[in-house]
């Protein structure tokens, strides 16, 4: 971070695939190799993709959920991860990592299985946590599928929701790969003044319910963030997970967003890669203090549905002209 002003140099480490037998160390190894290629570009702060640490293991159905327990981390330091975080203090860098979480059991008993991302600042301390709200795929083993997607079997939503911490001289939110096509997301973390915002993904170029999005893939991957950073006047740094991997083929394109919903910087390919870019922070209230001036704009009283409604509901008058116009 410049003493002069608040520009946090970001690197955006995008990972290539993590095959099912690549051991934790070996992957750590590459964490730490984008980190110190990082540090030779002066960045503040590293952000990795979600599950940074295994393959995305969901694409895979076990009929015994604790037969999957070995891709979860049951610690933050564990003792594969220690040392990245030795290193990024060694380094003075900061980082964002997604992983799998396998909590202890709670006063009930219960253990919780999370999709969960974390912020460590320079000095290797861990001051955020964040899991995972907008779980997608399926809950049960679909066997025609040509490989599950069954995140709604091995996590459950964070009950926390989107929280904003104060870290390198600004404020951070984080979410988590389908979060990032939710506007609620984005507004949620707007409305406590976000000024960055940290996001991991892992999304298969087919779509097995709707083929045709296929082609779509990286036009939404970017439609969603540049619109959410620029209605909201905030940073947005996604990272991928991106290539063939156990084959299914996953997108790249990490890429950096300003406030103003430009694409600063952005991947090549879908190997590991690191991408890095100065962001001034200040930048933000360009646009929270036009535009996007919350207090001033809003109209919460309005926006009831938003809270009040989950799913689409079409009243029964329209649903009747719209019975009588078939008819016609």
């Amino acid at each position: 971070m410049s003493q002069q002003s608040r520009v946090i140099v970001v690197g955006a480490a995008q990972l290539g695939p993590i095959q099912k037998s690549d051991s934790r160390a070996s992957v750590v190894e590459r964490l730490i190799s984008l980190l110190r290629q990082a540090k030779k570009r002066s960045c503040d702060l590293v952000v990795f993709p979600e599950l940074a640490l295994t393959t995305f293991f969901p694409r895979w159905f076990v009929d015994d959920i604790s037969d999957a327990d070995h891709w979860y981390e049951k610690s933050m330091p564990s003792t594969d991860t220690q040392p990245l975080f030795d290193e990024a203090k060694k380094l003075g860098i900061g980082f964002s990592l997604g992983y799998a979480e396998l909590t202890e059991p709670d006063a009930q008993g219960v253990v919780h299985r999370y999709n969960t991302q974390i912020l460590v600042e320079r000095d290797g301390s861990v001051v955020a946590k964040y899991h995972k709200v907008h779980i997608p795929g399926h809950e049960h083993h679909e066997p025609n599928r040509p490989f599950q997607h069954a995140e709604r079997y091995y996590f459950e939503p964070g009950p926390e929701g989107f929280g904003v911490w104060a870290a390198f001289g600004g404020l951070f939110g984080m979410m988590i790969c389908n979060d990032r096509r939710w506007p609620e997301s984005y507004r949620e973390m707007g409305l406590q003044g976000v000024e960055m915002i940290l996001c991991g993904y892992n999304t298969p170029i087919h779509y097995v319910p709707d083929p045709s999005q296929d082609i779509l893939q990286g036009f939404h991957n970017s439609l969603v963030m540049q619109s959410g950073a620029y209605q909201n006047g905030t940073w947005v740094v996604g990272v991928a997970k991106g290539g063939i991997e156990e084959g299914v083929d996953s997108l790249g394109q990490t890429c950096i967003v300003a406030p103003s919903g430009q694409i600063v910087a952005q991947t090549l390919t879908t190997d590991d890669e690191l991408i890095v870019a100065a962001c001034d922070l200040d930048w933000c209230e360009r646009y929270k203090g036009t535009l996007f001036n919350f207090d001033r704009y809003r109209r919460p009283e309005v926006y009831t549905r938003i809270t009040q409604q989950r799913g689409t509901i079409i009243s029964p008058e329209n649903q009747a002209a719209i019975k009588r116009h078939t008819n016609d």
